[in-house]
Protein backbone atom coordinates (compact mmCIF):
# COMPACT_ATOMS: atom_id res chain seq x y z
CA UNK A 1 0.00 0.00 0.00
CA UNK A 2 1.15 3.33 -1.01
CA UNK A 3 1.58 6.00 2.02
CA UNK A 4 0.55 9.49 0.75
CA UNK A 5 3.18 12.28 1.66
CA UNK A 6 0.46 14.26 3.27
CA UNK A 7 -0.23 11.27 5.47
CA UNK A 8 3.57 11.53 7.10
CA UNK A 9 3.86 15.15 7.27
CA UNK A 10 0.46 15.44 9.18
CA UNK A 11 1.60 12.72 11.67
CA UNK A 12 4.71 14.57 12.05
CA UNK A 13 3.31 17.64 12.96
CA UNK A 14 0.82 16.32 15.70
CA UNK A 15 3.73 14.42 17.05
CA UNK A 16 5.71 17.66 17.55
CA UNK A 17 2.25 19.84 18.58
CA UNK A 18 1.80 17.04 21.27
CA UNK A 19 5.39 16.97 22.72
CA UNK A 20 4.83 21.20 22.87
CA UNK A 21 1.66 21.10 25.20
CA UNK A 22 3.33 18.43 27.55
CA UNK A 23 2.93 19.60 30.97
CA UNK A 24 5.52 19.38 33.72
CA UNK A 25 5.38 16.86 36.11
CA UNK A 26 4.06 18.58 39.45
CA UNK A 27 7.44 18.97 42.36
CA UNK A 28 5.27 15.82 44.00
CA UNK A 29 5.68 13.44 41.48
CA UNK A 30 8.98 13.89 40.47
CA UNK A 31 11.64 11.23 41.93
CA UNK A 32 14.12 12.58 43.67
CA UNK A 33 17.88 11.77 43.63
CA UNK A 34 18.87 8.36 46.16
CA UNK A 35 20.38 9.63 48.88
CA UNK A 36 24.49 9.20 49.37
CA UNK A 37 25.00 6.27 51.24
CA UNK A 38 26.26 7.28 54.69
CA UNK A 39 29.84 7.76 55.24
CA UNK A 40 31.10 7.99 58.55
CA UNK A 41 33.70 11.22 59.21
CA UNK A 42 37.70 10.06 58.57
CA UNK A 43 39.43 10.09 62.21
CA UNK A 44 41.41 12.80 62.93
CA UNK A 45 44.99 11.88 64.34
CA UNK A 46 45.96 13.04 67.89
CA UNK A 47 47.53 16.12 69.03
CA UNK A 48 51.11 14.52 69.83
CA UNK A 49 51.49 16.61 73.37
CA UNK A 50 48.18 15.61 74.31
CA UNK A 51 49.16 11.56 73.98
CA UNK A 52 52.24 12.35 75.53
CA UNK A 53 50.85 14.14 78.51
CA UNK A 54 48.10 11.36 78.79
CA UNK A 55 50.91 8.77 79.60
CA UNK A 56 52.94 10.04 81.45
CA UNK A 57 49.87 10.92 83.90
CA UNK A 58 49.12 6.88 83.14
CA UNK A 59 52.21 5.61 84.26
CA UNK A 60 53.22 7.84 86.68
CA UNK A 61 56.49 9.86 88.18
CA UNK A 62 57.79 5.81 88.68
CA UNK A 63 57.75 5.29 85.19
CA UNK A 64 60.89 6.54 83.63
CA UNK A 65 61.74 7.47 80.00
CA UNK A 66 57.47 7.20 78.91
CA UNK A 67 58.44 10.41 77.05
CA UNK A 68 61.45 8.57 74.75
CA UNK A 69 60.01 5.71 74.58
CA UNK A 70 56.95 7.46 73.07
CA UNK A 71 58.90 9.67 70.53
CA UNK A 72 60.40 6.39 69.44
CA UNK A 73 57.03 5.44 68.47
CA UNK A 74 56.35 9.10 66.90
CA UNK A 75 59.31 8.75 65.31
CA UNK A 76 58.48 4.83 63.62
CA UNK A 77 54.84 6.12 62.70
CA UNK A 78 55.53 9.28 61.39
CA UNK A 79 54.25 11.22 64.17
CA UNK A 80 50.73 10.71 66.40
CA UNK A 81 48.42 8.12 66.63
CA UNK A 82 44.82 7.95 65.41
CA UNK A 83 43.55 6.97 68.98
CA UNK A 84 45.26 5.27 72.15
CA UNK A 85 44.17 2.71 74.60
CA UNK A 86 44.69 3.16 78.47
CA UNK A 87 44.62 0.19 80.16
CA UNK A 88 46.12 -3.08 81.93
CA UNK A 89 46.64 -6.39 81.37
CA UNK A 90 48.02 -9.72 82.98
CA UNK A 91 50.08 -12.86 82.26
CA UNK A 92 52.47 -15.72 82.37
CA UNK A 93 54.26 -17.86 79.75
CA UNK A 94 56.78 -20.65 80.02
CA UNK A 95 56.43 -21.58 76.65
CA UNK A 96 52.95 -21.36 76.41
CA UNK A 97 50.77 -18.69 78.10
CA UNK A 98 47.90 -15.92 77.88
CA UNK A 99 47.39 -12.72 78.00
CA UNK A 100 44.12 -10.97 79.38
CA UNK A 101 43.67 -7.16 79.35
CA UNK A 102 40.53 -4.64 79.57
CA UNK A 103 41.25 -0.87 78.94
CA UNK A 104 39.22 2.57 77.07
CA UNK A 105 39.55 3.62 73.70
CA UNK A 106 40.20 7.19 73.07
CA UNK A 107 39.89 9.15 69.84
CA UNK A 108 40.79 12.59 68.95
CA UNK A 109 37.20 13.94 69.38
CA UNK A 110 37.21 12.80 72.96
CA UNK A 111 34.94 9.86 71.99
CA UNK A 112 35.53 6.89 74.63
CA UNK A 113 34.56 3.39 74.74
CA UNK A 114 35.44 0.52 76.40
CA UNK A 115 37.95 -2.49 74.98
CA UNK A 116 39.07 -5.80 76.16
CA UNK A 117 42.10 -7.49 74.27
CA UNK A 118 43.16 -11.13 74.86
CA UNK A 119 45.47 -13.82 73.38
CA UNK A 120 47.88 -16.89 73.23
CA UNK A 121 51.78 -16.39 74.19
CA UNK A 122 54.07 -19.11 72.46
CA UNK A 123 57.74 -18.97 72.74
CA UNK A 124 60.82 -18.57 74.80
CA UNK A 125 58.74 -16.26 77.43
CA UNK A 126 60.23 -17.07 81.31
CA UNK A 127 58.39 -15.36 83.99
CA UNK A 128 55.38 -13.38 84.70
CA UNK A 129 53.82 -9.92 84.49
CA UNK A 130 51.26 -7.62 85.47
CA UNK A 131 51.64 -4.52 84.02
CA UNK A 132 50.02 -1.17 82.72
CA UNK A 133 49.66 -0.76 78.95
CA UNK A 134 48.88 2.49 77.14
CA UNK A 135 48.61 1.78 73.14
CA UNK A 136 48.99 3.90 70.58
CA UNK A 137 46.71 3.02 67.19
CA UNK A 138 47.83 3.96 63.57
CA UNK A 139 46.24 3.96 60.26
CA UNK A 140 42.87 3.43 61.91
CA UNK A 141 39.89 3.92 59.75
CA UNK A 142 37.24 2.79 61.24
CA UNK A 143 36.78 2.16 64.71
CA UNK A 144 35.68 -1.03 63.86
CA UNK A 145 39.00 -2.49 62.58
CA UNK A 146 39.96 -2.55 65.87
CA UNK A 147 38.20 -5.79 66.56
CA UNK A 148 40.28 -8.44 64.96
CA UNK A 149 43.39 -10.26 65.83
CA UNK A 150 46.65 -8.45 65.41
CA UNK A 151 49.54 -10.74 65.09
CA UNK A 152 53.51 -9.66 66.37
CA UNK A 153 56.84 -10.51 66.82
CA UNK A 154 57.68 -9.60 70.46
CA UNK A 155 61.03 -8.74 72.26
CA UNK A 156 61.33 -7.35 75.01
CA UNK A 157 62.61 -7.06 78.52
CA UNK A 158 60.64 -5.83 81.39
CA UNK A 159 62.32 -5.32 84.62
CA UNK A 160 60.84 -4.12 87.99
CA UNK A 161 59.91 -0.20 87.08
CA UNK A 162 60.94 -1.43 83.18
CA UNK A 163 59.33 -0.31 80.25
CA UNK A 164 58.95 -2.15 77.05
CA UNK A 165 57.55 -1.02 73.48
CA UNK A 166 56.16 -3.73 70.87
CA UNK A 167 54.19 -3.86 68.16
CA UNK A 168 51.19 -5.39 66.37
CA UNK A 169 49.75 -5.11 62.89
CA UNK A 170 46.98 -6.84 60.82
CA UNK A 171 46.52 -5.35 57.22
CA UNK A 172 47.51 -1.55 57.64
CA UNK A 173 46.24 -1.07 61.16
CA UNK A 174 49.39 -0.90 64.26
CA UNK A 175 49.56 -1.40 67.38
CA UNK A 176 51.97 0.15 69.57
CA UNK A 177 51.75 -1.40 72.99
CA UNK A 178 53.76 0.26 75.76
CA UNK A 179 53.99 -1.55 79.17
CA UNK A 180 55.01 -0.91 82.15
CA UNK A 181 54.55 -3.32 85.50
CA UNK A 182 55.60 -5.20 88.17
CA UNK A 183 57.70 -9.09 87.43
CA UNK A 184 59.72 -9.49 84.75
CA UNK A 185 59.57 -11.37 81.44
CA UNK A 186 62.47 -11.69 78.82
CA UNK A 187 62.78 -13.64 75.63
CA UNK A 188 60.73 -14.00 72.18
CA UNK A 189 57.36 -14.66 72.19
CA UNK A 190 55.24 -15.03 69.31
CA UNK A 191 51.34 -14.23 69.45
CA UNK A 192 48.48 -12.29 68.88
CA UNK A 193 46.43 -9.86 70.37
CA UNK A 194 42.77 -10.64 69.66
CA UNK A 195 40.86 -6.70 70.67
CA UNK A 196 37.36 -6.61 70.90
CA UNK A 197 34.36 -4.72 72.60
CA UNK A 198 33.36 -7.45 75.08
CA UNK A 199 34.82 -9.35 77.24
CA UNK A 200 35.64 -12.97 76.75
CA UNK A 201 38.19 -15.89 78.88
CA UNK A 202 38.56 -17.78 75.92
CA UNK A 203 42.06 -16.38 74.71
CA UNK A 204 41.80 -18.09 70.94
Amino acid sequence: MKVQPWAVVSCLVLTLVACTNRQPLPEDLVRPDPPEPYRPAPLQPMRQDSVLREAEVFFGEGAQGVADALHHVFTDNDGPPMAYIVGEEGGAAVGLGFRYGQGTLYLADGTTSPIYWRGPSLGFDLGGSATRMFVLVYDLERVEDLYQRFVGVEGSLVLVGGLGVTYNRMNDVVLAPVRFGVGWRQGINVGYLHLSPDNSWIPF
